[in-house]
């Protein structure tokens, strides 16, 4: 199931202010993950493999984990508009098939002359962080998302 979209212009942003996602992660995640990205290591796809690891079973991509923060940042906080500038990560703890990864983004700072927002990214299962890091994110104005609004001096049609 796709996240649903929330637009949030930089107006709307608050430092505090955050979303929270969950996902279960599916076999059919993980295969499809690989298959996008040719990351074929068998500790991702194969159990016979996993099972000889320190982990004991296969494993979710690290980067399919960070992957959901990118849903957050593009769907909910701040949402359709926003541009990624630079991410942070740190692998905590694996990510098994079955597990259910919370993902918070939160507002951390603002900075308004360059319209960026530093957000802290959380990824937790079962309560223990599994990754986490923060987002630089350009985040535009409701005047730059609204064309009509340029022309009307920078203030968006009322509804």
């Amino acid at each position: 199931m796709l996240p649903e979209l929330r637009v949030l212009y930089f107006e709307d942003l608050e430092v505090g202010l955050s979303e929270t996602l969950n996902k279960e992660i599916s076999s059919s995640d993980v295969v499809g993950f690989a298959e996008i990205t040719g990351d074929r290591n068998p500790i991702h796809l194969s159990e016979h493999f996993a099972a000889r690891t320190p982990f004991g079973t296969r494993i979710a991509h690290g980067l399919y984990t960070a992957g959901l923060i990118s849903a957050v940042l593009g769907t909910r906080l701040p949402g359709p508009g926003a541009v990624y500038i630079s991410q942070t990560l740190n692998f905590r703890a694996p990510v098994r098939i079955g597990d259910t990864v919370q993902v918070t983004v939160e507002v951390a700072e603002l900075v308004p002359e360059r319209r960026r927002a530093r957000l802290k990214c959380t990824c937790s299962v079962a309560g223990e962080v599994v990754l986490d890091g923060e987002a630089l994110v350009k985040v535009p104005t409701k005047a730059e998302a609204d064309p009509l609004a340029i022309r009307m001096g920078g203030r968006p049609p009322s509804a």
